[in-house]
């Protein structure tokens, strides 16, 4: 159990924020989950009523609280939609931090996001000795996704993909590369680009040495931070950031470094959102570095398109008869937090072989949420399949988002309906139309 002290003064800071709400409701049209349950006590509204008696709810039975508190994938749309501008995000971040200070972290968190998610060789390590041997537990069902029987109990009935053979730091190394453009990058990969979906990885890496970008990449980044952060568990959010700012700041001071770019919307939005927001927390040695990074960050799709205007560049030829139709899913972090929006879209149509058409409620969650679906998949494959069905009513042959995570989520979505659309990221759409 925390300090009741130390939690009564987290709490007081919550109230002045909670004052804001009108309690208006509007939060109830823009909610995924509110959208599948239609309980208040899973809308925005609702929770924030909770909350505004968190001390007494917290003590007399803090298993409801945690589950009501959990039901919330942070897409921010209830943010984004709210007339009186209540600080929503900073609300629910702070109200996990709350129960996690008073009930403890998991061991298995703790595992997680204090020692594996800090150490990125120990975690590459592990999904290389992984890698050969998954197919033993993997039972195919879509052309390229699989599910894990004998995982059910952990991961639910969901479809992935198989991991890859090496990470992109591993096939790629340390880089740090000059280019003619004047242009200098430091590119985070992201722990999905760099160990899981390694093929956005490299066509964010293609993209920048077409256009002759400098880049750096570090091979000891960890994890931004948001899965951590996302739980609750303020201490291991910290030792990660420390993590990366102690590399970042290196990096930053031994070479001229004119961005930071990244190919997840979650990554961009932490780095240049909540490492300052925590900036206390994280210490005021780190003030600086935050600062700098947090001014320099920005989406792989945003930097093509309004640094480099690669959409004003001559389109290419196209390289084949036929052309793909392709739809475009928002992903809650890329346009709720960074107003990232046109720039992937303006990717997508500059290559000629594919022809945008738009799906209803493009900005509507996908239902991943990060660890939401890992804790209620049941509920996320509800939100997920009203994804999938704007999906498959634009009559698109691709979809592509600018998150990994939601990659995966609408890749499951699909494969459970045996939908033979395929799941990519604009970069890679991009991408596949530069010279090799």
């Amino acid at each position: 159990m925390g300090d009741i002290y130390h939690l009564a003064s987290i709490m007081m800071k919550l109230d002045d924020k909670l004052a804001d709400c009108m309690r208006c409701g509007l939060c109830q049209a823009v909610c995924p989950v509110f959208g599948v349950t239609h309980k208040e006590a899973d809308v925005t509204r609702g929770k924030l009523a909770l909350l505004d008696n968190l001390a007494h709810e917290i003590i007399k039975d803090p298993d409801a609280v945690e589950e009501k508190i959990n039901r919330c994938l942070l897409c921010g749309s209830c943010q984004a939609n709210c007339p009186s501008g209540v600080s929503i995000m900073e609300i629910f971040m702070e109200a996990r931090q709350v129960l996690v200070e008073y009930r403890g972290l998991s061991k298995i968190k703790q595992l997680v996001f204090r020692q594996i998610l800090t150490r990125p060789q120990l975690l590459s390590g592990m999904l290389r000795c992984a890698a050969p041997f998954q197919g033993l537990f993997m039972r195919q069902q879509g052309s390229d996704t699989y599910d894990l029987p004998l995982f059910s109990k952990i991961i639910g009935s969901r479809h992935i993909q198989k991991l890859p053979a090496r990470s992109l730091h591993a096939e790629y190394g340390e880089l740090n590369t000059d280019g003619s453009s004047g242009i200098k990058v430091l590119f985070f990969a992201g722990c999905m680009a760099d160990k899981y979906y390694t093929n956005v990885g490299k066509a964010c890496l293609k993209a920048l040495q077409h256009h002759n970008v400098g880049v750096v990449m570090p091979s000891d980044l960890t994890c931004c931070g948001i899965p951590a952060l996302a739980s609750g568990d303020l201490p291991g959010f910290i030792k990660e950031t420390k993590e990366n700012l102690d590399i970042l700041e290196k990096a930053l001071t031994s070479s001229k470094i004119d961005y930071i770019v990244t190919p997840c919307g979650s990554c961009t939005a932490t780095l240049k959102e909540w490492w300052p927001y925590y900036a206390k927390e994280i210490g005021a040695d780190y003030s600086r570095a935050i600062d700098s990074v947090a001014s320099k960050v920005m989406d792989i799709n945003a930097f093509l398109v309004d640094v480099l205007h690669v959409d004003q560049l001559p389109q290419p030829q196209a390289k084949t008869g036929s052309v793909t139709s392709v739809t475009f899913h928002d992903s809650c972090h890329l346009k709720k937090s960074l107003g990232v929006t046109a720039q992937p879209r303006a990717l997508i149509r500059h290559n000629p072989n594919y022809q945008l058409v738009e799906m209803a409620e493009a900005d509507r969650c996908c239902g991943c949420g990060g660890s939401f679906t890992l804790f209620h998949y049941d509920l996320s494959k509800e939100i997920g399949q009203r994804k999938r069905d704007n999906i498959v009513r634009s009559g698109a042959q691709t979809v592509a988002t600018g998150c990994p995570a939601c990659m995966m989520q609408i890749s499951d979505m699909l494969s459970q309906n045996h939908d033979k659309i395929t799941v990519k990221h604009p970069i890679e759409i991009y991408a596949e139309s530069l010279s090799d």
